[in-house]
C-alpha cells in the first residue's frame, strides 16, 4: 500500500508540473503591444480601383498553388512526399506554378533556382492562426501559443511584415477564435486565403472588407496528402503573369491580376477522370472595368454568378449564363464577383474598390491601430506575474 501511495504521488506531481509548465509556456509566449484600434472606415472615393486593369490575354492564364506542404529533413513532417514530388504531381493536373510553404521553414525549389520562392507559413500556435510570409530571408519564429486577443494577433502581423515582401492570412475558418469583430480589426496583410472551409461563400473576407481592409485573395490546397484525390487539385489560382518567376509572382500577387477556384474532386478518386476534368476548367475570358461598371465573361455558362458588396450584401444575381456586367453605385464601397458552375466548380475575383487615385495607388489603407502603451504595460504586468506564480507553484509542487 505505501509503494502504491508514493507512485500516486509521484504520477500526481508529474502530472501537476506538465500542467505548470505548459500553463508557464504560454504565459511566457503571451507577451505583446496593446492596440487600440480606429472605427471601421469602409471604402470610399470618386474612383473605383480595378484589380484586372492590366490584364494581358497574352500571359493569361497560369495555374498555381501557394500553400503546398512537402517532406523536410527532420522528424516533424506534415506530408511524406518531397518536393520533386509533389511538384511532379501538381505538373501532372497542369499546374505552372507551385511553391513550397512548409511549417517555420524554407524550402528549397528541387531542380530551378530560377523558381525559388521564399514563403514559408508561420505559426505553431494552439489555435491555428497561421501566415503565409512571402520574400523573407529568414524564419520568425515568435508565436503565441495561445493567441486569444486580436491585439496579439496584430503583432505577429506586424513583425512578420517588417521583414517579408507581403503576407497571406491562412484558413480564417479554420483558426480557432476567428470572429467578426476581429477581422473587422486585423490589418497587416495582402492576401486573404480563400475557400478555406466547407463555405464558398466567404463572409470572413466581406467582414474584412467592409471595414475597409483590402486585399486580394488566394484560394489553395493547403496540400499535405498528394496521394489522396480530394486534396490535391481541388483549389487553385489563376494568374496573369510572363513567368513562375518568383519577381513576375510577386508583381502580379500585389497586382492583383487573378482569380481562384475551387475545383471539384473529378472521379471521387478515379484519377484518370480526375486528369480528365482538369483539362477542361471553366475560366474567365474577360474581366474588368468601364466606366463605374464592372464585368466578366466566362468560357461556358455558369449556374449563377452573383455580386457581393458591404457587409456580405448580394448585389446582383443571374442565372444560366456566360456573363455579367453590373454599374457600381455611389454609395457601393466594393463588389466582388462569384460564379458557380454545373459541376461544382467556383470562380472567385478579386474586389473592385472605391477610393481616391488623385491621393492614392490603391485601396490599401495603412494600419488602423495604435499601442496604448498604459494598457500594454498592464497587461504585460499581469503576464509576468501569472508567470512567476505558476513558477513559484511549480518549485512548491516539485519540492512537495
Amino acid at each position: 500500500m505505501h509503494i502504491l501511495r508514493k507512485t500516486l504521488v509521484i504520477i500526481a506531481k508529474t502530472v501537476a508540473s506538465v500542467v505548470l509548465i505548459a500553463f508557464m509556456a504560454i504565459f511566457a509566449t503571451s507577451v505583446s503591444p496593446v492596440y487600440t484600434y480606429d472605427d471601421p472606415s469602409p471604402f470610399a472615393g470618386p474612383d473605383i480601383f480595378n484589380p484586372y486593369r492590366n490584364l494581358d490575354t497574352v500571359y493569361c492564364w497560369k495555374r498555381a498553388n501557394f500553400h503546398t506542404h512537402t517532406r523536410v529533413e527532420g522528424i516533424f513532417n506534415e506530408c511524406e512526399y518531397w518536393p520533386g514530388e509533389v511538384y511532379d504531381a501538381y505538373e501532372e493536373f497542369g499546374y505552372d506554378i507551385v511553391t513550397f510553404s512548409n511549417h517555420n521553414e524554407l524550402t528549397v525549389h528541387p531542380f530551378d533556382p530560377a523558381l525559388q520562392v521564399n514563403v514559408y507559413e508561420h505559426g505553431y500556435n494552439l489555435f491555428k492562426y497561421h501566415k503565409l510570409v512571402f520574400g523573407s530571408g529568414k524564419v520568425n519564429r515568435f508565436d503565441h501559443l495561445l493567441p486569444l486577443f486580436a491585439f496579439q494577433k496584430q503583432f505577429q502581423m506586424d513583425i512578420l511584415g517588417k521583414d517579408s515582401d507581403f503576407i497571406q492570412f491562412n484558413h480564417p475558418l479554420r483558426t480557432n477564435g476567428t470572429s467578426k469583430e476581429q477581422m473587422e480589426k486585423l490589418c497587416g496583410y495582402e492576401i486573404m486565403e480563400l475557400d478555406s472551409g466547407k463555405s464558398t461563400e466567404n463572409e470572413y473576407w466581406d467582414w474584412a472588407l467592409s471595414a475597409g481592409h483590402y486585399s486580394f485573395g488566394l484560394a489553395n490546397d493547403d496540400l499535405h496528402y498528394p496521394d489522396r484525390s480530394s486534396r490535391i487539385a481541388v483549389r487553385c489560382n489563376f494568374l496573369c503573369t510572363p513567368s513562375a518567376s518568383y519577381e513576375d509572382i510577386r508583381k502580379t500577387l500585389m497586382d492583383g491580376c487573378y482569380y481562384s477556384m475551387r475545383v471539384p474532386d473529378y472521379g471521387k478518386g478515379d484519377w484518370n477522370a480526375k486528369y480528365a476534368g482538369n483539362t477542361s476548367l471553366p475560366s474567365i475570358k474577360d474581366i474588368g472595368l468601364d466606366g463605374s461598371s464592372i464585368y466578366m465573361s466566362l468560357s461556358e455558362n455558369a449556374d449563377s454568378i452573383k455580386v457581393t458588396g458591404q457587409n456580405h450584401a448580394v448585389l446582383k444575381h443571374v442565372t444560366d449564363t456566360c456573363g455579367i456586367e453590373y454599374a457600381m453605385k455611389a454609395e457601393d464601397n466594393y463588389a466582388r464577383i462569384t460564379a458557380y458552375f454545373p459541376d461544382g466548380e467556383v470562380i472567385y475575383t478579386n474586389p473592385f474598390a472605391r477610393y481616391d487615385a488623385s491621393a492614392d495607388s490603391d485601396p490599401f489603407n495603412g494600419p488602423s491601430h495604435s499601442i496604448s502603451w498604459i494598457l500594454t504595460v498592464l497587461y504585460n504586468l499581469l503576464v509576468l506575474l501569472l508567470f512567476m506564480g505558476t513558477a513559484a507553484l511549480l518549485v512548491k509542487t516539485i519540492r512537495k
